[in-house]
């Protein structure tokens, strides 16, 4: 029920509130001459003055009060007018910044007396022991008097204590590591929790309670033959994205197993420590993991699962210590972040020596772990199913270039943001594992039988906009399967000649494409894992050639992704790299041009194929590898590959190194870059250089043939193998990779 109040009734409220308000300040206030076991680190003075503030702001709401109640009062003689309101909100206003500055902080103040007495009062008999988290709150003498110390090894301490005397209490962390508004405790915090401050006089600067300590685990990761570890891990989790995982790693166990075993009798795998690594998928967190659970069910994409699950996997045989959450709550858990809002240090160190997540999930990171965020990021690991190119990581140089977006600019390595295909060279082609393909040996016809059926790629009617004459060339020759997700009582906006079979779970969905001889791709979702699949199921995968190809520049889907890339068409490492016969890319637009593949596509015979690097047994030597070698926690330049590896090439104006090494069958490796960023390079290569400068640029190192500029790289985070200019000769460290493993080199071990 709702109640309106009359002016008169609304003015005797507040009265009466105001009434209360004041009494219960006078009755709270204490006089500063009466009180014992005062909060520590204020002076005398400090406390005379606090008590005439508090008693003189009681006096000032008093007045307030009577001339409430003057106004009602002459309320039945006269109409309240819009001035007599106009000055009583004045009054208000001008009373409200001190209202919320002191009487929030005297109340805080009276609570913590108020638990100290009755503290003391309870344990009067014992000696003083430390509250559990005592260890992270500053002590002070009873009267002790700080000053902001000027220290040139603590530059930014003043400004530090200024901030937290304006702002200690916007986040209950600081309140909860001691900080009491005192400049003393505020002292004491940044010099023994942020580390901004000189150590106090008489105390010792031991090491920041969240700084990692030496990893002292003797155990070796032995290469395991079973999953039931993952299982326990995984099997509590009931959301339709958990049953995905869950389903798929049990349907892949028998490969991962194999491989397993295949693994365990090379003689060329080094023994890893057994690492304890959290995986973090943050897109299954908080309200953006509820929008993603409620599209698993209904067509949403379910690309980056597949890679969850194939990485909780990968990581399990090859001996490592998982944990996988999909909380936030729980995630602050594990890492012992402070409570409060994340302005804080975590509380002790980061027990996890491998983060794997996503964007959003390092986001969830830094919003908990405060300054400790920065400390700890070389652990991370990004599933990043696009890339992320160095001139987007690096903050600054991304706002100043043009190349902000709200992806980007964590300022990670940009070897730390894993792939689902090898596409782009800055990052670490993490990937996922097809369906491996059956042996021929193993074909058995009247099981794996190809019909004259078609499967198309897209989950959701609005996948299929304009393609209607497209699909209905495909269908003068063959039958036309789709697996379209259809609300109940939606009636379907499919071609007739279609035969939907709704959503599929993932056995029915792959018994379907080992009867399909098609895999027909719409032009969207782009770069996905089924297309590579269906082609490990014996598929020829027919899809649209984009021109001009798609890019941020002229695609919605592709704008403020972090990446220039240019995509050529729905699926380009299909199309460049495993290609025909098992890949036909056509001009959708002519009838012709589709109709003439349909024809080739029936008339040869294709059999199961499926990339090494797409296998359990590519998996699991490309993770042991990157566990093995990869190092973001020093401060020492990479070692991994070895200089052995380098062949450097000088690209032509205007062509990135992605495409000068490809050009010569090889791949761009950005951790060979230091190895040719100085002089001695262009030597190598035959240039002259009139001046030799150092900048922040992403295209160094590089040659400008006018003026025979030579330009030398000074931000090793910007060392890119994307990007070009029309006046550059880009220096670009190229290296041969084992055949089906783009990722590896033969002399990378």
């Amino acid at each position: 029920m709702r109640v309106s109040l009359r002016p008169r009734s609304g003015l005797l409220v507040l009265c009466l509130c105001l009434s209360v308000f004041a009494l219960l300040l006078q009755s709270l206030w204490v006089p500063p001459e009466t009180t014992k076991n005062e909060p520590a680190g204020r002076s005398p003075e400090e406390h005379g003055q606090r008590g005439l503030e508090f008693r003189k702001l009681a006096l000032r709401l008093e007045v307030l009060n009577t001339q409430v109640q003057r106004l009602s009062r002459e309320r039945d003689v006269t109409q309240l007018t819009r001035s007599h309101l106009s000055l009583l909100q004045q009054s208000f206003r001008k009373e409200h910044q001190s209202l919320v500055q002191v009487v929030e902080m005297e109340l805080k103040k009276v609570s913590q007396k108020l638990d100290q007495l009755s503290h003391d009062q309870h344990h009067k008999h014992l000696s003083h022991t430390l509250s559990p988290h005592d260890d992270h709150r500053p002590h002070t003498g009873p009267s002790e008097k700080c000053e902001v110390p000027i220290d040139p090894a603590y530059p930014v301490c003043a400004e530090k204590v200024e901030f937290l005397q304006a702002r200690w209490q916007s986040d209950s962390c600081y309140a909860f590591y001691g900080v009491d508004g005192t400049t003393c405790s505020i002292l004491t915090y940044l010099s023994q929790i942020e580390d901004f401050c000189p150590p106090r006089s008489g105390r010792n600067h031991s090491t920041l309670p969240w700084h990692a300590k030496p990893h002292s685990n003797p155990e070796r990761a032995e290469i395991r033959t079973t999953l039931s570890q993952l299982y326990e891990i995984i099997s509590n989790k009931s959301s339709p994205a958990m049953r995905f995982i869950r389903s798929r790693v049990e349907r892949m166990s028998q490969w991962w197993i194999q491989a397993g075993l295949r693994m365990r009798q090379s003689s060329n795998k080094t023994s890893l420590t057994q690492m304890r690594v959290l995986l973090y998928p943050g897109a299954l967190a908080g309200s953006v993991g509820q929008h993603f659970e409620a599209m698993v069910e209904r067509g949403g994409p379910l690309g980056e699962l597949v890679q969850w699950a194939d990485l909780s996997a990968c990581l399990t045989i090859i001996g490592q210590n998982l944990i996988f959450s999909t909380s936030q709550h729980h995630l602050h858990s594990l890492i012992g972040a402070a409570p409060g809002r994340g302005s804080c240090p975590i509380q002790r160190p980061l027990t996890f020596d491998l983060i794997y997540t996503d964007y959003h999930g390092l986001a969830h990171l830094q919003g908990a772990m405060g300054l400790a965020f920065q400390h700890y990021k070389c652990r991370f690991r990004i599933l990043d199913s696009f890339g992320t190119e160095p001139a987007f990581n690096l903050g600054s140089y991304a706002s100043t270039h043009g190349y902000k977006t709200l992806w980007g600019s964590w300022g990670l390595q940009p070897l730390q943001y894993m792939t689902m295909f090898p596409h782009t060279p800055d990052n670490s082609f993490l990937g996922f594992v097809s369906q491996e393909a059956i042996k021929e040996e193993e074909l058995e016809p009247e099981i794996y039988r190809k019909d004259r059926i078609a499967v198309v790629y897209g989950k959701q009617e609005y996948m299929w906009q304009g393609k209607s004459e497209y699909l209905n060339v495909i269908s003068e020759e063959m039958e036309i399967h789709a697996t379209v997700y259809q609300p109940p009582g939606h009636a379907s906006k499919l071609p007739r000649f279609i035969k939907n079979h709704g959503l599929l779970t993932q056995d029915n969905f792959l018994r379907l494409l080992r009867r399909a001889k098609v895999f027909v791709g719409l032009g969207f979702p782009y770069e996905g894992p089924a297309p590579t699949e269906a082609i490990a199921l014996g598929c020829v995968f027919l899809q649209p050639r984009f021109e001009p190809p798609h890019s941020s520049d002229n695609n919605d889907f592709y704008k403020g992704k972090p990446t220039t890339r240019q995509i050529s068409s729905q699926h380009p490492y299909t199309e460049d790299i495993i290609g025909k016969p098992h890949v036909w890319t056509v001009d959708i637009s002519n009838r012709t041009d589709v109709q003439e593949a349909v024809k080739a596509i029936l008339g040869t015979e294709v059999k199961p194929f499926t990339p090494q690097e797409f296998t359990c047994e590519g998996m699991l030597e490309r993770v042991h590898a990157y566990i093995t070698h990869q190092n973001f926690c020093t401060k020492s330049v990479p070692t991994w590959p070895p200089e052995s590896a380098l062949r450097l090439h000088l690209g032509p104006l205007g062509q990135s190194c992605v495409k000068v090494c490809r050009r010569s069958s090889l791949m761009c490796e950005p951790a060979l870059f230091h190895h040719l960023n100085n002089p001695a390079a262009f030597t190598r290569l035959g240039l002259g250089c009139s001046n030799i400068v150092q900048e922040i640029n992403h295209l160094l190192p590089a040659y400008s043939p006018w003026g025979q500029h030579c330009g030398l790289q000074q931000e090793p985070l910007l060392f890119s193998c994307a990007g070009s200019d029309p006046s550059q000769r880009r220096l670009c460290p190229c290296r041969a990779h084992i055949p089906g493993q783009v990722a590896l080199c033969s002399n990378c071990f």
